[in-house]
């Protein structure tokens, strides 16, 4: 593999209740391994059905805005089509339309080029599942 395309999957326990799990230090920590202080694309994926990843300011309870948000514009209750697992579940499977399971980012010089307040979060709403992956690939 070519020094221009780097990958590495890291490993998230979100626990059991729903939860915003700020990325950003991960992410950092990858492009010190793989960007050396290059430009270039960072992209972050989630491959779960019921995940997704957001660009949200984290810490001032925007966080918890989200999960709130979310809450209201789906109700884990039984009006889900998609009905295995606990009550709710269905609108777990429905979120990664709303908060895609993907971003991708601008590297300048090997950093993430985000905006003052922004942080790179997984948005997990699935308290069944405890155990995510999150994939980090470099092209530069």
């Amino acid at each position: 593999m070519s020094d221009a395309f780097t990958t590495d999957v890291i490993e998230i326990a979100t626990g059991s209740s729903e939860v915003i799990h700020d990325l950003t230090r991960d992410c950092a920590a990858f492009l010190r391994r793989a960007a050396g202080g290059r430009d270039g694309l960072l992209n972050v994926f989630t491959p779960h059905a019921t995940t997704g990843i957001a660009l949200i300011e984290t810490g001032s309870g925007s966080d918890d805005d989200l999960l709130a948000a979310l809450r209201d514009l789906l109700p884990p209750d039984n009006r889900w089509h998609h009905r295995h697992g606990p009550t709710g579940h269905g609108r777990d499977h429905v979120l990664p339309a709303l908060v895609p399971p993907h971003a991708t980012l601008p590297v300048l010089s090997g950093q993430l080029a985000l905006g003052t307040w922004q942080s790179v979060c997984l948005v997990d709403t699935n308290v069944s599942n405890t155990d995510r992956q999150v994939r980090l690939s470099f092209l530069g």
